[in-house]
């Protein structure tokens, strides 16, 4: 049983988080390379502005926050069931190769197919997510062991290595590509937020609506599987099941995120850690919190990053890594 108060605590933060994602959002609104003016942000937003405010508004601020804010959330809760499902604190959809499984497999059908990839934003999600689960996979094969089990510092290693050997296979994929191809798995790369339409937002949202509940159901299997698994097993949990079912559903939030963010690291890092600090390692409680911690923490790296330079800024992926680099390493020296 969840303690009242500290339930009272995580209603308070989340209201909290709810602020700051509003206040940035806001922010975002009224800065750019177009200037809009905030005293004019509530008549456009109301359908009082003119034609340029309503295109800057609509067309191009909105959609960009709304995308990093759910690619955010979704990154954040794949950190935590991977976080949980290895018993590892340094788990990240980024770090154990899932997001550069999720890239090649948009790479290859960005090259190899002829249309442009804007025509397929629908898809992009299903084509990530099969690559990004061929990767799972075969990271989950060589960390598993028949009478170990998973081993958790293995999985983050094996990981690793596929990281850096499907990076290996972009470089080959993009060495005899067309330029403008080139540039734009460049951008991916470098976590450049690219699927800024409406029409990405509309292809990740249903990943979120059905694994977010999903996983807040499944939140006291993680509890069990964090435990131990001798304790899991014990009380009756199906904990190969589980975690299979568990490691799909992370896939498939990393994947979802990364087709229209390109390929960012450490959010599913950094926000399961900061929510444990705050409310604990209880999952009822933690997953809604690193939620939005994750969605707020990628709205403002895209923010400043988009900003800080004009006129094409610092990707985002890059902001992000010059904060959660640092903090990888204090973990895994702490760790």
């Amino acid at each position: 049983m969840i303690h009242p108060s500290m339930i009272k605590k995580q209603r308070m933060i989340l209201l909290l988080l709810t602020a700051l994602i509003l206040a940035t959002i806001v922010i975002g609104m009224g800065i750019g390379y177009s200037t809009l003016s905030y005293n004019r942000l509530i008549p456009t937003l109301l359908g009082h502005g003119t034609f340029k405010e309503e295109f800057i508004l609509f067309s191009i601020r909105l959609p960009r926050l709304f995308i990093t804010l759910l690619a955010g959330m979704a990154l954040a809760l794949s950190g935590a069931i991977l976080q949980s499902l290895t018993r590892n604190d340094l788990a990240d959809p980024g770090i154990i190769g899932i997001n550069s499984g999720a890239g090649v497999a948009i790479a290859i059908f960005f090259l190899f197919f002829p249309l442009e990839v804007g025509s397929f934003a629908y898809l992009l999600p299903v084509v990530a997510f099969l690559g990004a689960l061929l990767s799972a996979i075969l990271i989950y094969l060589c960390a598993y062991h028949k009478t170990e089990g998973l081993q958790p510092v293995k999985l983050v290693l094996v990981g690793i290595g596929f990281s850096f050997a499907l990076s290996g296979i972009m470089i080959l994929l993009i060495s005899s590509a067309d330029r403008t191809k080139v540039d734009f798995i460049a951008k991916w790369l470098a976590g450049n937020i690219w699927g800024t339409d409406w029409p990405f937002i509309w292809a990740i949202i249903p990943w979120l609506l059905v694994l977010i509940p999903f996983t807040l159901y499944k939140s006291n299997r993680l509890n069990l599987i964090r435990l131990s698994e001798s304790v899991a097993i014990g009380v009756g949990v199906s904990i190969e099941k589980d975690r299979i079912i568990l490691l799909l559903t992370a896939v498939a939030l990393a994947a979802s995120a990364v087709s229209v963010t390109g390929g960012i690291s450490f959010i599913g890092l950094m926000a399961p850690h900061i929510a444990k600090a705050l409310v604990g390692a209880r999952h009822q409680l933690m997953i809604p919190v690193a939620i939005l911690i994750g969605g707020w923490l990628l709205v403002v790296a895209d923010t400043i990053g988009h900003n800080i330079l004009s006129p094409d800024g610092i990707p985002a992926g890059i902001m992000v890594a010059l904060i959660g680099g640092p903090y990888f390493i204090y973990l895994l020296l702490k760790k």
